[in-house]
């Protein structure tokens, strides 16, 4: 049995997601887990709200808040729409933890002795306005790569070009909006990205042929263009503070590390955070440093997989491997990236600054989770972008949820309720289009594992589809409602060939739709059944649900979205951009 560590991209904690960023990295991840808990892995999903820098600074004013109050009610509140989405995060975690802030204040302290920090003087914009120096995103302004005029001092959202706050044109202060800026000198550590060139690039290399082409290309234009010493501290008063036993001037001034340094480490204090939970409960399963301390790992290494959306590749590919090499111990470094490019509203970009697009508690209040689950994973945007319209998800959803899956299972169920009564009827022995049926199966679920194993969400959901399209197929060429008049035996046989598509179907779909597949499996009384999978000689038998179970029939799995629905959606969340 492998084990797999699994993360995913930290969401900020300044509000609420949009359907962007759960397609882009948590969603795929969950589907992922899930998927290798049902095939007997040992997996460990490990997610957190990113909860320093400015976003959370500017957000918690905004409100009106202290910081820390601020962010303890937005963790609760996005954790909240991830439970409504059953993500099934092993823990989730918060970057201002203290875990995080031991792990974040070692790998600094390592760093700093291995001569890869160094303490230099800059320049950086203030404020007089402000009566404050103003970092990363605290200053906004045009992009000066692409034009962009509401680009952020650390990065450019519309061209993803990493920046610094005086590389914008025309910069003003984010807190109150003055222009009226200055550049003035204050102290800064610096990670020497610079000295650890060679070695990133490396490791790289090594790694990179395994990666999707979208992962590797970030990664490689970063290093071709070089690794630049970057300044890991900052000027603010939320976030993880330089240790004083190792810095005491800036320690001193309130010098906090950059969000970008101390985030991914999250992943490693999140996982501490998910053993120290339980340490007088569980302590003897929750090793953590199994996890992530490769020279702890013992006979059975961990395999290390990350999602994330591609404006979160570089750090995660180059940044954060830099920082952990620089460590110089034996810390888990990613051994596969799952990155994926956009998902746009209409062709226009999901924003939650602007507030643009759908967003996943509007997405919840509207329509239960497995509807967004099956739809976003169906066309996640994994070769290319992909564009939300609100027609695409109603035929998809009509289509492929309602027609296919949901109609099958609720005509199957029903005809033999009404003409069989209660128990999975008998009938006679399987035939040819039985056998043929079940080498279908068979075949399209190894489809299926296939797929999912490597990753291809599109192409699994297409797989699945095809498994929900054959039992169709099935139905309509044997007909048991015209069946029923000629050869009654015959006809229960159908039924019950159905019904253990049914079945089958409640166990491999429920990576995509957790609440629907509950629903499917909890129509037959099998109390012994415990199938975590579904084995090609199971598929081929379909023998799963014998003759005189009793079963019910569910609620209707997924209802049509009406024209009058999907006129009402795109009134409340706008269509297609004029």
């Amino acid at each position: 049995m492998a084990r797999h560590l699994i993360t995913s991209a930290l969401p900020y904690i300044n509000g609420i997601k949009h359907l962007g960023n759960m397609v882009g990295s948590m969603l795929p991840a969950d589907v992922y887990s899930r998927y290798l808990r049902q095939r007997g892995h040992d997996v460990l999903y490990i997610c957190a709200t990113d909860e320093h820098g400015t976003p959370a600074e500017l957000a918690a004013k905004e409100q009106g808040l202290p910081v820390d109050e601020f962010c303890a009610q937005a963790h609760d509140a996005q954790k909240a729409v991830y439970d409504g989405f059953e993500l099934a995060f092993d823990y989730f975690g918060r970057s201002s933890s203290p875990q995080n802030r031991e792990i974040t204040q070692h790998f600094a302290r390592r760093l700093n002795e291995n001569g890869f920090i160094e303490e230099r003087a800059i320049r950086q914009v203030y404020s007089p306005a402000d009566g404050r120096f103003l970092p990363d995103r605290y200053v906004e302004g045009t992009c000066p790569h692409c034009g962009y005029d509401k680009a952020r001092g650390d990065q450019c959202e519309n061209c993803t070009r990493v920046l610094d706050p005086t590389d914008l044109i025309n910069p003003r202060s984010a807190i109150s909006g003055s222009t009226d800026l200055e550049v003035r000198e204050t102290k800064h550590l610096f990670l020497l990205q610079s000295k650890l060139q060679s070695e990133v690039s490396e490791w790289v290399a090594r790694h990179e042929h395994e990666w999707p082409q979208l992962a590797s290309s970030i990664a490689r234009k970063w290093l071709t263009e070089g690794l630049h010493d970057r300044a890991i501290t900052r000027d603010l008063d939320w976030g993880v503070p330089v240790p004083a036993d190792t810095w005491p001037e800036l320690a001193a001034e309130g010098k906090v590390f950059y969000v970008w340094f101390d985030a991914p480490i999250e992943y490693i204090g999140a996982t501490k955070e998910w053993a120290d939970a339980a340490r007088d409960t569980d302590a003897e399963n929750r090793d953590w440093k199994s996890w992530w301390y490769e020279a702890d790992s013992g006979e059975n290494p961990v395999r290390y997989t990350e999602f994330m959306a591609k404006d979160n590749v570089p750090f995660h590919t180059v940044m954060f491997p830099a920082t952990e090499l620089g460590v110089r111990e034996p810390w888990k470094k990613v051994d596969y990236v799952k990155a994926f490019n956009w998902l746009t509203y209409y062709g226009g970009k999901f924003s939650t600054s602007q507030k643009r697009g759908v967003f996943t508690d509007h997405a919840l209040d509207i329509l239960p989770a497995d509807y967004w689950r099956y739809f976003l994973i169906a066309n996640a945007p994994e070769s290319d972008d992909s564009s939300f319209t609100w027609e695409h998800f109603t035929a998809t959803v009509n289509k492929d949820l309602a027609d296919t899956l949901g109609n099958f299972v609720n005509r199957v169920l029903s005809f033999s309720k009404k003409r069989f009564g209660e128990e999975v009827p008998a009938g006679s022995a399987a035939g040819e289009a039985e056998a043929k049926l079940g080498e279908e199966i068979a075949g399209l679920l190894a489809e299926y594992e296939t797929q999912m194993e490597a990753l291809q969400f599109r192409k699994a959901a297409a797989a699945l589809r095809a498994l929900w399209s054959a039992g169709n197929s099935y139905l309509e060429e044997k007909a048991p409602w015209l069946e029923i008049k000629t050869d009654p035996d015959g006809a229960a046989q159908t039924l019950r060939t159905a019904m253990n598509l049914i079945h089958l179907y409640s166990v491999v779909s429920e990576p995509f739709i957790p609440a629907s597949s509950r629903a499917m499996r909890s129509a037959f009384a099998l109390p012994d059944d415990t199938a975590a999978w579904v084995s090609a000689d199971e598929a081929r038998s379909l023998s799963s649900v014998p003759a005189g179970t009793p079963f019910t029939v569910p609620p209707v799995l997924f209802a049509k979205i009406t024209d009058e629905d999907l006129e009402s959606y795109k009134e409340r969340f706008g269509g297609a951009p004029e």
